[in-house]
């Protein structure tokens, strides 16, 4: 049962090769590609049942123990992120079938979302700090060749830009890697944490803690390190910018998460800059959401304040605080991908994302009208749908702390976020009646409605999801579990 863990890596990884030599067979190319998601969600399933059952899973590769080996590990955090990838990834190729234009399509298109998808469910498996800089490395070569498939002017200018922040990025992780080798002696996490708790609070590990802050704000996009993201993102055709929102920044974000409370527990500075950045990244994406009258611009500046929202959960560092972060990260991951595929249906609509160009879409298309609608209470945090939930319990993880004004800061973004959606849905659905011919949106429009059913779902049963992401705080918060588990101590 334990080799499970790697075959969520393995099997995109394969999917990916095998699609390579299909490559002018399009609909075989779309059903290996669903079929390989539908397998990785059985098997991300069945881990979770693992490791609800049996504690965090680990595999040590080519028979080398823990810590002089590569080891995998699933604990509930990573078990959980890796079926909410799987989800959003299958719905968005489902989307693509009929919302990427057949040129792009026929670029390897399906083969890269699946390396794309090794790189980022890696990311949420390793438990060597190294192996989630080569893990980031895949994820990124994968999202620079779908940033700029297609070859239009404005993806070969972002693409440039993506590409040079990354490498910088990249260079800053090796050598933040190495200079934790240096005082560490070790790359394996569970190792390292044990190793920095030996070693005690110095300068250096503060360092080190600025320099993953850095290197992963970069990745997260979090103040002030966002600069590159709106640009990069907004260049991306819809399922491509869906898939981006959705997961490259939470990789950011959950590595931060994970080594920070992993490694820099005792250093109560990094979690109070944290905090602050946290907050500050709220307040522009707020600002950025309101401003803009453009579909993709909105629902970009909201991916910003998402970040801000679960890290401010992460920064508070209390079982409150994370287990509302958790519950918000898989929420917003799935509720984000809903968004942007609405928006996407909005546009092949309208054939424009500008709000003043849309208007009076209700009357023709009641079901995309009341499911963005759902959504968009949802990104609001309304009750009783998913984002009330995460939402609440950050902000009274806050309160915990005694941290009152950031916590109203928290409460008081939504009111926000739900301001720059629910614009949206005034301009493009009320109005004067849309006046051009109907076309037929059902298979645009499913992959969203079943994503909104799901969040619906999230907040109705959250009574039933919570003893699971409890489990995933647990982990965080105690780190002796997961060194226990990983060393065999």
């Amino acid at each position: 049962m334990i080799n499970l863990i790697i075959l969520p890596i393995i099997i995109p990884f394969i999917t990916g090769i095998l699609l390579i030599f299909f490559n002018k067979k399009m609909l075989l190319q779309r059903i290996l590609s669903v079929i390989s998601l539908l397998c990785s969600i059985i098997i991300a399933l069945l881990i979770i049942g693992e490791v609800k059952t049996n504690g965090i899973q680990t595999l040590n590769l080519s028979n080398w123990d823990a810590p002089f080996g590569i080891t995998i590990v699933s604990d509930m955090f990573s078990a959980l992120l890796v079926l909410t990838t799987n989800i959003v990834v299958l719905f968005c190729i489902l989307y693509s079938m009929k919302g990427m234009d057949k040129e792009r399509e026929s670029y390897f298109y399906y083969s890269i979302i699946q390396f794309l998808l090794v790189g980022v469910i890696g990311a949420f498996s390793t438990g060597d700090i190294f192996n989630l800089f080569v893990f980031f490395e895949v994820m990124l070569m994968s999202s620079y060749v779908l940033l700029v498939l297609g070859g239009t002017k404005i993806q070969l200018r972002e693409t440039v830009k993506y590409i040079l922040v990354n490498i910088i990025s990249s260079a800053l992780f090796v050598a933040t890697v190495a200079y934790l080798y240096a005082v560490v002696g070790t790359l394996n996490m569970a190792h390292i944490s044990e190793r920095i708790s030996v070693v005690g609070h110095s300068g250096i590990l503060t360092v080190i803690a600025v320099l993953f802050l850095i290197v992963f704000g970069l990745k997260g996009a979090i103040f002030p390190l966002f600069f590159w993201m709106p640009g990069s993102y907004y260049a991306a055709p819809i399922p491509i910018l869906a898939l981006f929102g959705a997961l490259l920044t939470k990789v950011g974000v959950y590595s931060i998460t994970r080594t920070f409370t992993l490694f820099f527990q005792d250093i109560s500075y990094i979690f109070s800059l944290l905090n602050v950045l946290s907050i500050i990244t709220i307040i522009l994406g707020v600002i950025g959401a309101i401003a803009y009258n453009d579909l993709k611009k909105i629902m970009i500046y909201n991916i910003l304040t998402a970040v801000g929202v679960i890290l401010y959960g992460v920064a508070s560092f209390n079982e409150t605080s994370i287990i509302g972060s958790i519950y918000y990260l898989l929420h917003d991951m799935i509720i984000k991908t809903a968004l942007f595929l609405l928006i996407g249906v909005i546009m092949v609509i309208s054939g424009s994302n500008n709000l003043k160009n849309i208007s009076g879409l209700l009357k023709s298309y009641p079901a995309l009208a009341w499911t963005f609608f759902i959504a968009a209470l949802s990104l609001g945090g309304i009750p009783p749908l998913s984002g009330f939930i995460g939402k609440l319990l950050i902000v009274q993880g806050g309160f915990e702390n005694h941290d009152y004004i950031s916590s109203l800061l928290v409460l008081f973004s939504s009111l926000f976020v739900l301001l720059s959606v629910m614009k949206i849905f005034i301009n493009v659905f009320w109005g004067s009646e849309w006046k051009k011919d109907t076309i037929s949106i059902k298979r645009w429009l499913l992959p969203s409605i079943i994503l909104v059913c799901l969040s619906f779902a999230m907040g109705l049963f959250s009574e039933a999801i919570y003893p699971y992401i409890s489990l995933a705080a647990d982990s965080l918060l105690h780190p002796e579990h997961y060194i226990k588990a990983v060393l065999k101590e």
